[in-house]
């Protein structure tokens, strides 16, 4: 199965394996072979592949079902949290209130038609024109969402919108995530389970296990996914930028 890939890296996995070692008796010539388990660190391919627009509508679902479970917990939204702050006279203004809503409608749906366009096979002029001007402007607009929801001193971090992104981004990690060892012909899905229910209790199995294999995937796929999602970096060399800069804590 050919996999049109986000981005690819490696990762060691210890493995115990059969090493021979053979001996020869000078005297009478015999050989002994002996052999013994060792352990020792070996490759294993890691590939993020790129959502199709049947995952893309899929994960959309999900977010909004995420969005749902929240409001009905009373967990608020970030619209919610900004009227209710105007309304007490907190942090926004009437004035301010609307300039967050434009805001925020405009960074997702710059987010949603980016992730749509650059999933897309081929793309003519016109679209890679748009696909630049997406990024500028995704990039301009959370610059300004930034500005405004610091004044609110990080409380926008346990709304019902930060919740349901997470999740969404879970649910990229668990689709998109393959794997390939050296004698695998074909990618295999890291997370096994016929649909989301499933993938997840692996995830949790995985996540309480905490090997150091899973804990070098889960590390690295989420980083690519979040910086897909929320900066549009698109190309192995962007996602490989991006993860000098976290290897030496520059992000």
């Amino acid at each position: 199965m050919e996999l049109k890939l986000l981005y690819q890296f490696t990762v060691d996995e210890e493995k115990e394996v059969e090493k021979e070692t053979s001996r020869k008796n000078r005297k009478t010539g015999e050989v002994t072979i002996t052999k013994k388990k060792v352990k020792e660190k070996v490759p294993i391919e890691v590939k993020i592949k790129k959502p199709s627009r049947r995952e893309l509508e899929d994960a959309e679902l999900q977010y909004t079902i995420e969005m749902s479970k929240c409001v009905k917990q009373g967990i608020l939204t970030k619209a919610m949290l900004a009227k209710k702050y105007g309304d007490t006279g907190g942090a926004f203004t009437e004035e301010g209130q609307k300039e967050y809503g434009k805001l925020y409608k405009q960074i997702l749906e710059f987010q949603n038609e980016y992730i749509k366009l650059d999933s897309a096979t081929k793309l003519d002029e016109k679209q890679k024109k748009r696909l630049e001007f997406l990024k500028e402007e995704i990039a301009r607009v959370k610059r300004d969402l930034v500005e405004v929801e610091s004044n609110l001193q990080g409380l926008f971090e346990h709304t019902a919108d930060v919740r349901a992104q997470n999740k969404l981004l879970l649910w990229y990690a668990l689709h998109l995530t393959f794997i390939q060892r050296e004698e695998d012909e074909e990618p295999t899905q890291y997370f096994k389970g016929a649909d989301y229910d499933e993938k997840l209790e692996d995830y949790y199995d995985k996540e309480e296990e905490g090997s150091e294999l899973y804990q070098q995937v889960i590390k690295q796929v989420s980083t690519t996914l979040a910086f897909w999602f929320y900066n549009q970096a698109s190309t192995q060399k962007e996602f490989e930028d991006i993860m000098d800069k976290v290897e030496k804590g520059e992000l």
